[in-house]
């Protein structure tokens, strides 16, 4: 058996990041960006009023002063003369601030009567004007990788940039193995149960940034595997769940063997996952998942996540862990690294009381996988302990 890390160092030489492409900024939310967007004009483009009222020389803005209003300015539409001494324009929020003004009282603070307006007794002390360039200017930059949001998208809209250059995103081609499994919604026969791992995971991938494609069942015949190996071509990742063990019906690592598979390591030092298979197969990556429901969904989290943002040039890097305070005593862990199912609150942390993978219902309840390194000590409540955010 291998660490987790080394696990991770072999499964990253297989993730070589995907090529970049330019896509409509209308399609970019969630993609990763692999070039930095550059502004090529500033924001305001020009000083603006922030309020609704009217643009005066500020040096005039006396209490109770009296200006003629030569125009109007709004978003869109600027007023092109300027302004004098003892003249106002009446402006709207956006609107270009005209020449020779360089405060706008706010329309509350003002009576109009005609052409002639006169400021209030109390005026705020404004200026109200946006400056050109106060929200970003010529060559500042959205820095590429990064994974686009809401606020970045926009952020690049109002740089007017139409594209941007994004990573590929990778295929991922799912196969859950196993004469035991129907798919949900079908009547399992007496011996069977519902195939229900792959729909955790497609929902991760893709949560990932992953396009996953969810394979028909594989069954525990050399054929049916075969048949759908051949369905899992032009993936950049192959993952599989179930069938990689050494039982006398895993047939998983045979086939794909057989079909070129050039097997980088099988087996892992943790719990739980331990039967987590590896390798290249043709030019995707593949990796063998457990069976068992919480193992494939702890090793999706492990392992894949990270290869996944690797492809997407998000960098090679174990997924992100935090630290808790613990809330509860615990004994002296064994010799794998153990991700224990656990509910983080405002108490701290505590592991769930029953941790056998097979548990999808603890699974459910947990928010946190809290880790418990190779030979561990025992921990008492009050210890600071790493988990992994579920």
């Amino acid at each position: 058996m291998i660490t987790v890390s080394e696990a991770l160092d072999a499964l990253f030489a297989l993730a070589a990041p995907l090529e970049a492409e330019t896509v409509p900024l209308a399609d970019a939310a969630g993609r990763v960006l692999l070039e930095p967007v550059v502004a090529t004009r500033n924001q305001p483009p020009f000083p603006a009023s922030a309020m609704d009222g009217y643009a005066l020389k500020g040096i005039e803005a006396d209490p109770e002063a009296m200006f003629k209003v030569i125009g109007e300015a709004r978003a869109g539409e600027r007023f092109d003369g300027h302004v004098g001494p003892g003249q106002a324009v009446r402006i709207f929020t956006g609107a270009p601030v005209p020449e020779g003004a360089d405060r706008v009282i706010i329309q509350e603070d003002v009576t109009r009567a005609g052409d002639l307006i006169t400021l209030g007794r109390a005026l705020d002390a404004g200026p109200y004007v946006r400056p050109a360039g106060t929200d970003f200017g010529i060559g500042d930059r959205v820095e590429a990788p990064r994974r686009l949001g809401p606020r970045d998208l926009s952020l690049i809209a109002s740089m007017n940039a139409g594209t941007v250059t994004v990573a590929r995103r990778p295929e991922v081609a799912l196969i859950a193995t196993g004469d035991e499994l129907v798919m949900p919604g079908e009547d399992p026969g007496p011996d069977q149960i519902i195939a229900s791992n792959a729909f955790g995971l497609k929902a991760m991938f893709e949560a990932a940034g992953a396009i996953v494609r969810l394979l028909p069942i594989a069954r525990d015949t050399t054929e049916s595997l075969k048949t759908v190996f051949e369905l899992a071509e032009g993936a950049d990742l192959v993952v599989t769940i179930g069938g990689a063990s050494v039982g006398d019906h895993d047939l998983v690592a045979p086939v794909a063997a057989g079909l070129g598979m050039e097997q980088s390591f099988y087996k892992v030092a943790m719990r739980p996952g331990k039967p987590l298979m590896a390798g290249r197969l043709g030019t995707a990556a593949m990796v063998g998942l457990p069976g068992n429901p919480v193992s494939s969904m702890v090793c999706g989290q492990i392992f894949i996540i990270p290869m996944i943002r690797a492809m997407l040039g998000l960098g090679a890097a174990p997924a992100p862990r935090a630290t808790a305070v613990l809330a509860q005593d615990l004994p002296a862990n064994g010799p794998r690294e153990h991700y224990m199912r656990a509910v983080l609150d405002g108490d701290g942390i505590r592991p769930l009381p029953r941790q056998d993978s097979s548990l999808l219902s603890i699974l459910h309840r947990a928010n946190a996988l809290l880790v418990r390194p190779v030979g561990d000590r025992e921990r008492s409540a009050g210890e600071t302990v790493d988990y992994l955010p579920l």
